[in-house]
């Protein structure tokens, strides 16, 4: 695909449930456009963790509408082994280990479900488009943060399998639960985005997975 095939400011929205290989097919499309990479559940997770290191507790929706809206944070775009990617920065830092514990990963959900903070989210993520053209992952960018786009995908597999996926990269995980709650969230549940290709790779690899979504692109922006 030429650049000039391209508008700028382009989002290509990959939904999805948890475990079903968002970040892995969107590096892997962002790399294959020289796109920028936006992992906006990393943005959650690092209010989760901020609220643990500042002992918020997550269950206390106003005391973490709070402590989101204290922290003083930057948007920084970095490139490493050839992926551009946007990081949310926490007075200059960026948690990329701590965010990915098994203690953070239980509270995400419960900070995630908070209106204020979900309104918060958002702006910041769609400020992402002054690094240019993106490949945003979430739960909630084609039906909430970038609804007004044509490059919709929701990527789902079984149950099974994501376990099994999460297990391999060592996270114990209660998926049911968590796609429970994210469905059922009261602001931007996880849903299928209006117009998004649904893709099940349950049996697929990643590099099928992300040359459908590649394939796909492609044939819109012909």
């Amino acid at each position: 695909m030429t650049e000039d095939k391209l508008m700028n400011n382009t989002v290509i929205a990959i939904d999805g449930t948890s475990a079903s290989g968002k970040s892995t097919n969107a590096k892997l499309v962002a790399k294959a456009l020289s796109f920028v990479y936006v992992d906006t559940g990393a943005m959650y997770r690092t209010l989760a963790w901020h609220c643990q290191q500042k002992r918020v507790d997550v269950h206390d929706a106003k005391a973490v509408t709070a402590a989101c809206r204290k922290w003083k944070t930057t948007l920084e775009c970095v490139e490493k082994n050839g992926l551009r990617a946007v990081h949310l920065l926490v007075d200059g830092y960026y948690p990329e280990k701590e965010i990915r514990t098994a203690e953070t990963s239980a509270a995400v959900s419960h900070v995630a479900a908070v209106p204020k903070v979900r309104e918060w989210m958002v702006k910041r993520q769609r400020e992402c488009t002054e690094f240019g053209n993106l490949v945003m992952e979430g739960r909630d960018i084609g039906t909430n943060v970038f609804p007004e786009t044509d490059l919709k995908f929701y990527l789902d597999a079984h149950l099974e399998e994501r376990s099994r996926r999460r297990a391999a990269d060592g996270i114990q995980e209660n998926l049911a639960a968590r796609d429970q709650r994210d469905s059922q969230r009261a602001v931007a549940p996880l849903m299928v985005p209006l117009g998004a290709k649904v893709i099940n790779n349950s049996q697929m690899t990643s590099e099928q997975t992300s040359g459908l979504i590649l394939q796909e692109i492609r044939s819109r922006m012909k």
